[in-house]
């Protein structure tokens, strides 16, 4: 969608598969996507977890927003054009037997005065645990009193329930830019596209993309998702 008036933002929102893969083509598809903010899944979140996002984020020239082992692998990175206000994790209830999971938050302010909240999420693969994880982080971001960007591996796709929680009064970014057929997982057989980003219905979707190219096929096993954003400066 084009024609609004508002700041730039372009995000990606990318889950890198712990860094198991190529990194080098993993550090590649990322500057050569020159965001302003990267929403990690599957991020560092063990053993000097703190020195492994740290390097990421300098290998791709940003810096660690939040995130890391406290969100459980969810890691914001930002652009010097981000200012990040404030920074809390969000870890779900743990199910006997399953893996935790979590969600980061930042309260920003990007180059020219618009305010917004980025969050990120990693959903269970369990289909009967995902609903009430759903369920957790939707309360959390109707707490939000900034536009939402929200960029989340919901191991599920739009016909959901755990989709339509997340995604209910929220823009899909794909939906709204006419490429909802574009598939996120998996880069050896695409099938499902279970990663999702979801704005503020105040925030214009001017373009989106997933990133399909030889370097996205070995730097993880999910494709990035690219969005370019228009955001609403308050009056």
């Amino acid at each position: 969608m084009t024609g609004s008036s508002g700041v730039p933002l372009r995000v990606l929102s990318y889950n890198i598969h712990g860094q198991r893969d190529d990194r080098a083509a993993l550090v590649a598809v990322i500057r050569d996507a020159a965001p302003d903010v990267v929403i990690v899944q599957e991020g560092p979140r063990r053993f000097r977890w703190r020195r492994k996002s740290a390097a990421l984020a300098e290998s791709v020239n940003l810096v660690v927003a939040g995130g890391g082992l406290p969100a459980l692998g969810n890691l914001l990175l930002t652009s010097l054009r981000v200012r990040v206000l404030a920074t809390r994790c969000q870890r779900f209830p743990l199910t006997p037997g399953r893996h935790l999971r979590g969600a980061a938050y930042a309260d920003c302010v990007v180059a020219g005065g618009a305010r917004f909240t980025l969050a990120g999420s990693h959903l269970s693969t369990d289909p009967a645990e995902r609903p009430a994880q759903a369920a957790v982080l939707k309360r959390e971001l109707g707490a939000a009193t900034t536009p939402l960007v929200v960029g989340a591996d919901l191991n599920e796709g739009p016909d959901g329930p755990a989709w339509s929680t997340v995604a209910h009064g929220l823009t899909d970014a794909a939906v709204a830019a006419d490429r909802a057929e574009r598939l996120t997982y998996s880069c050896a057989d695409p099938r499902s596209r279970i990663d999702a980003l979801f704005v503020d219905p105040r925030i214009t979707v001017v373009d989106y993309d997933v990133v399909d190219t030889p370097q996205t096929r070995r730097a993880s096993d999910h494709f990035p998702v690219l969005v370019d954003l228009l955001l609403p400066v308050a009056g």
